[in-house]
């Protein structure tokens, strides 16, 4: 399994997952043209997608999934409500599957396991993708809200983590945003602050975990280094020796075998993408 977040914050979110001859979107926040950009970047060709992910509805994860899909014939997993509210994405010249939260299902070598988030979408989910052939698993939790006990469950066990680290709460509070918009991101169908999101990542920390990517960081009201700092220094306390960076929202990081990340154990990195 390989793997490449395309980007990730709070102006467009997208993550590339490959086992074999299987190349999965997961989310597409970018526009179609910006797509195939990264996706060209680490040498993927946007024709040879085998599908296309969504997660929720909100744009910062659906804005090219309809003109991609149609360009390049790539198929969309959606779930029902998730599709209803992105009608206006989709001219029905799309190819759609439609899944549910907590019905696992397979994508050529790869399998997805979405799980209900709290996020204040129309249907949120959040995925755990296995690789069929190596059984990696990687966790895709961007727009959390708050912790469940079903979505420790559900990541429990990841060899990948891609959690969201989205605001630093003092930052937050200078944020030029207006009150109701600062309070909705710190309620519990928001997102994960970097102090919430560095315990949360000590909660699913195991010994075969080898990577932690931070993501969804907010441009006004976060830091990569602050992220770094809070959610890396948490986890090195912890014991965790893998791997921990920053994903950035303008670049795709490099496309990665899992099975080349650091063994835990075997000398941590902290990394700004």
């Amino acid at each position: 399994m390989r793997f490449s977040v395309l980007g990730s914050g709070s102006r467009g979110n997208a993550l590339l997952v490959t086992s074999g001859r299987t190349r999965l979107l997961v989310d597409a926040g970018f526009s179609a043209r910006d797509l195939a950009r990264r996706l060209g970047e680490v040498g993927v060709d946007p024709d040879s997608l085998t599908g296309i992910v969504i997660s929720h509805d909100h744009g910062d994860h659906t804005r090219g999934m309809g003109v991609f899909a149609r360009r390049h014939g790539t198929p969309i997993w959606i779930t029902e409500r998730t599709r209803d509210a992105c009608s206006r994405l989709l001219r029905g010249g799309e190819t759609l599957h439609l899944y549910e939260a907590g019905r696992p299902f397979s994508i050529g070598g790869l399998r997805i396991e979405p799980f209900v988030t709290a996020h204040d979408a129309a249907d949120p989910v959040g995925l755990a993708v296995v690789c069929s052939e190596s059984r990696a698993r990687l966790g895709v939790a961007t727009d959390l809200g708050r912790p469940t006990s079903g979505i420790r469950h559900a990541l429990s066990g990841c060899d990948v983590l891609v959690l969201e680290s989205n605001h630093d709460e003092g930052l937050l509070q200078q944020a030029p945003y207006p009150w109701s918009v600062k309070a909705r991101i710190r309620s519990s169908h928001g997102h994960l602050s970097n102090e919430a999101a560095a315990r949360f990542a000590v909660e699913l920390l195991h010994p075969g975990l080898r990577a932690v990517i931070l993501a969804h960081l907010s441009f006004e009201s976060n830091r990569p280094t602050l992220a770094l700092e809070t959610v890396g220094g948490a986890l090195r306390r912890a014991g965790f020796r893998g791997r921990v960076e920053v994903a950035d929202q303008e670049e795709p990081t490099p496309l990665t075998a899992v099975s080349e990340l650091p063994i835990p154990g075997g000398g941590g990195q902290l990394t700004l993408l």
